[in-house]
């Protein structure tokens, strides 16, 4: 059996580098560790981190083929969030003109949830601790 540490980070390719830079600092509130530019593939790289650990490498490349994302097709599903509370969290994302689903319950866990969109249409989800 392999010996994994944790998720060290998910990568996410973009179409619009300014919008999705935008979504993921001010609107998420993930900080970022650097921005490269890297020439020869006309790209940015971009490093967040949520509270300090590195989570999210953001890319940008010209002209990226569009992934289906809904009806829901094979591949990673969507990212998810744990927040204290998802009636807050889905609160301020309204603030902020994000549109969000109705909050549902886990039947499993019984835990709270909702989802969102990101930029892109990546699936986005905020999980109740």
């Amino acid at each position: 059996m392999l010996a994994l540490n944790k998720i060290h980070h998910i990568a996410i390719i973009c179409s619009d580098y300014e919008k999705s830079k935008h979504f993921y600092t001010h609107i998420l509130g993930l900080t970022i560790i650097q921005e490269i530019y890297r020439k020869e593939r006309d790209s940015f790289k971009l490093d967040l981190a949520l509270n300090g650990d590195y989570v999210v490498e953001l890319f940008s490349f010209p002209n990226p083929p569009q992934r289906s994302s809904r009806p829901e097709s094979c591949g990673l599903r969507h990212l998810a969030f744990e927040v204290d509370s998802v009636a807050v969290c889905r609160d301020a994302l309204i603030i902020e003109r994000i549109i969000c689903e109705t909050i549902r319950v886990d039947e499993f866990t019984g835990k709270r949830f909702f989802f969102i969109a990101d930029p892109d249409d990546l699936p986005i989800e905020f999980y109740e601790r």
